[in-house]
């Protein structure tokens, strides 16, 4: 069900927006452990989380990338080849080659939220954006999806047959035009 378009002469895509929600661990970590250790761009990513969670997310992931994982930080850079995870309760923000990392009121019920991290990202680097939506339930990630193409960046969307939870892919794929649909292989 992959529908790729060919390449064109587009600008160097730096940085990779990955949101997830249900079923998003196992995916995140199938994703995470399949880039490569030299990845030109960087990594952000947003998994709905509950408030009170310990924030182990980073970790986990380290455990399996060949990428250096970190819980994001107020004002950290960044970096190719690293990937920052939204701490619990905290939304994840792009800004001028940096991420801001707040507390402000939640967006679609969720703290942090993928749309929230997506916009900020189409609005701050434009063009250079991938934007990843993997399984979840609902349809946060799409409006920040549709901001990404909007920009010029490009959109990828997980099959939805191939989610334990093919909400959020399948309500992305009804909104916005995705560069390419695939599993997680």
């Amino acid at each position: 069900m992959a529908h790729d378009r060919p390449p064109s002469s587009s600008p160097s895509r730096d940085l990779v927006v990955i949101g997830a929600s249900a079923g998003g661990v196992e995916a995140l970590i199938r994703v995470v452990s399949d880039l490569p250790a030299d990845l030109p761009a960087a990594v952000c990513v947003v998994l709905h989380l509950a408030r009170d969670s310990p924030g182990a997310l980073a970790r986990i992931l380290d455990r399996s990338s060949p990428l250096r994982c970190l819980t994001a930080v107020d004002g950290q850079q960044l970096l190719p080849g690293q990937v920052l995870v939204a701490p619990p309760d905290r939304h994840l923000l792009v800004e001028d080659g940096a991420v801001r990392v707040t507390r402000d009121p939640p967006d679609q019920g969720h703290r942090p939220a993928i749309d929230v991290l997506f916009r900020s990202a189409a609005r701050h680097a434009g063009s250079h954006v991938v934007g990843v939506v993997l399984s979840g339930t609902q349809s946060d990630g799409t409006a920040g999806l549709s901001a990404i193409k909007a920009a010029g960046g490009r959109a990828i969307v997980q099959d939805p047959e191939d989610a334990a939870y093919p909400g959020m892919p399948a309500h992305a794929l009804a909104h916005v035009d995705a560069d390419a649909v695939a599993p997680l292989r």
